[in-house]
């Protein structure tokens, strides 16, 4: 897992901020560039008919938010630099129509639906990741998953990095650890690889922790069954560890609880902290497509998450 093109979806607002803010701390500490994007709907006039000025009012309605939406984030980001127009012609496919030459930090791109929007424009200008901030509605330091987190968890072709509701009002300086939510399985030693890339370009420790979700009440018998489950799950991360302690030297914890949030809320999490997921084995490979599991780690985490793409 690499930044070296940190890709961030932009809206106005707070959920915009949080976004952006993470983005830039990504880019920042792993030495790498940052591409702004806004997304747009289609310019052609949504209404049937003869209407050409109706049309061409919509299409410089479409322009000057573009443009106010962009400016914002240069505002918070501290650049001035501009941007390039992506429209969407003939086939559908977008093209791109350069304003300020190939190295552009800011982007607005044409599709129907933002996160399809993102999808595509990350596989256009190579982007290593995608970071957007919370939907809305959520609870302060959640995440909410709308309807563009839904298409980038079901469909991007790189990690998809989700900052929780009010990121952006109390950032870190930097981030300080990096956990991946581990569980053995086909695609377990390409997550911990891929995370060890991460915390080794980040320079920040890597801890690998396995969630032991136990139910409601129990009896002798599921206590014992249980105890089994924490040894393997132990042996299991101990294992996963041992693998790449060349690279980096992994801390290991098993979490319990009778739910995720609770077995997340079972230890520590650092300021600067960022939790990452794999994606479902059941999911098509190199895309991000979230799990039951992953889908309830993602709601109840206080940090941003980042999801992975499935590995074979």
């Amino acid at each position: 897992m690499r930044f070296d093109n940190v890709l961030a979806g932009f809206v106005p607002g707070a959920r915009g901020r949080d976004g952006l803010v993470l983005a830039m701390l990504l880019g920042r500490q792993a030495g790498g560039r940052l591409t702004v994007a806004t997304v747009q709907p289609p310019a052609s006039w949504p209404v049937p008919g003869p209407a050409r000025a109706e049309e061409s009012a919509w299409r410089g309605y479409l322009r000057e938010q573009a443009e106010a939406t962009l400016a914002k984030a240069r505002e918070l980001a501290g650049d001035d630099a501009d941007y390039v127009v992506h429209t969407n012609k003939g086939s559908g496919r977008a093209k791109a129509r350069e304003l300020a030459g190939d190295d552009a930090d800011y982007v607005v791109h044409t599709n129907k639906g933002s996160g399809r929007g993102l999808v595509e424009l990350a596989r256009r200008i190579g982007a290593d990741a995608v970071v957007i901030g919370s939907a809305p509605g959520g609870a302060k330091g959640r995440i909410a998953v709308g309807s563009t987190a839904d298409q980038l968890l079901h469909a991007s072709t790189v990690p998809v990095t989700l900052a929780p509701r009010g990121y952006s009002d109390q950032p870190p300086v930097a981030f300080e650890r990096l956990t991946l939510a581990y569980r053995r399985g086909p695609c377990a030693d390409a997550a911990v690889a891929s995370a060890a890339q991460a915390a080794a370009l980040l320079d920040v420790p890597l801890r690998l922790v396995t969630l032991l979700v136990s139910g409601g009440r129990r009896v002798k018998i599921e206590e014992k069954m249980l105890e089994r489950l924490r040894e393997q799950a132990a042996a299991d991360l101990a294992a996963a560890a041992e693998g790449h302690r060349r690279r980096v030297e992994p801390e290991i914890e098993v979490l319990e609880g009778r739910s995720v949030s609770r077995a997340l809320a079972a230890t520590s999490w650092l300021p600067g902290e960022l939790l990452v997921c794999a994606s479902s084995t059941g999911g098509p490979l190199r895309r991000v497509f979230l799990g039951d599991t992953s889908v309830k780690i993602v709601r109840a985490a206080t940090c941003p998450v980042i999801i992975l793409t499935r590995q074979p």
